[in-house]
């Protein structure tokens, strides 16, 4: 079976843009949760943060070039993350964890 897309995002605004992309998958060793996801926020055509779960990779997020693994625990759970982690980057206010 072929991934479901059940989310697609884009926006742009200047030189900001933010795309969230999460697709239904099988389940799998690799995607335990049935969910394959891509968000990221790029600014001035660089990425500054970023949450996926590339194949063979897992789960994890990207601040920078410093990649950490993340706990996915839901769908709901990794957009208020997301969203968490870009405020406080947009902010300034970026404390490593």
């Amino acid at each position: 079976m072929k991934g479901i897309k059940i989310l697609h995002t884009k926006e742009v605004k200047g030189d900001e843009l933010v795309e969230i992309k999460i697709w239904q998958v099988p389940k799998s060793e690799d995607k335990p949760f049935g969910v394959k996801y891509s968000i990221v926020y790029i600014k001035d055509g660089k990425r500054l943060l970023g949450y996926d779960n590339a194949e063979g990779k897992g789960n994890h997020k990207h601040y920078k070039d410093i990649e950490v693994p993340y706990e996915f625990a839901g769908i709901w759970d990794l957009l208020n993350n997301f969203k968490k982690d870009l405020k406080k980057i947009r902010g300034g206010d970026w404390d490593e964890d």
